[in-house]
């Protein structure tokens, strides 16, 4: 097991832009009998009601919104470029078929109960706040439904307080 120290917010000097949209996260929700998690490069942090928080995005169909819908936590874990592969593989695969988690020789770890990927370097603790529907029609932009929900698969923002943070 790799050791983390848990640091203070205002520690924090991040690029989320990088962290979330090229060198991606993943989202792991469960509890000890059974955790899963999936690739993410949508998202964000940020402040909404007086708390510091992260966006994340989930579609109906993924395996991991249904252990964030259960236990109303998860984590969000930043690993190094040097898991790129296994992070292509995890956003791919889903653990409703296969023990991805294993298959991926990516290992879980918990803090207070929640699952993290112990690979990640940076591992922020959320819970979630609210969740909220994305539908067609509420799109401004009507070319986004043809351009990103091509199979009607729609996602889900889920917008959670950071209520801890490690890193390495």
């Amino acid at each position: 097991m790799h050791n983390f120290q848990k640091i203070d917010i205002d520690q924090m000097e991040i690029n989320p832009f990088k962290m979330i949209g090229k060198d991606w996260m993943l989202v792991t929700a469960g509890n000890k009998e059974k955790a899963n998690t999936m690739t993410a490069s949508w998202g964000g942090v940020g402040v909404m009601w007086g708390k510091n928080v992260v966006y994340v995005f989930i579609r109906d169909s993924r395996f991991t919104k249904e252990f964030v819908d259960r236990e109303g936590t998860f984590s969000l874990s930043f690993p190094s470029e040097e898991y790129r592969k296994e992070m292509k593989f995890l956003g791919t695969v889903s653990g409703r078929d296969e023990d991805k988690i294993t298959e991926a020789g990516v290992h879980v770890n918990y803090y207070n109960d929640v699952p993290y990927i112990d690979e990640g370097n940076l591992v922020m603790i959320c819970r979630v706040m609210s969740e909220t529907p994305i539908k067609k029609e509420e799109f401004l932009d009507e070319t986004l439904d043809g351009t990103w929900y091509s199979t009607k698969d729609y996602h889900n923002m889920y917008i959670a307080e950071i209520t801890d943070i490690l890193a390495r």
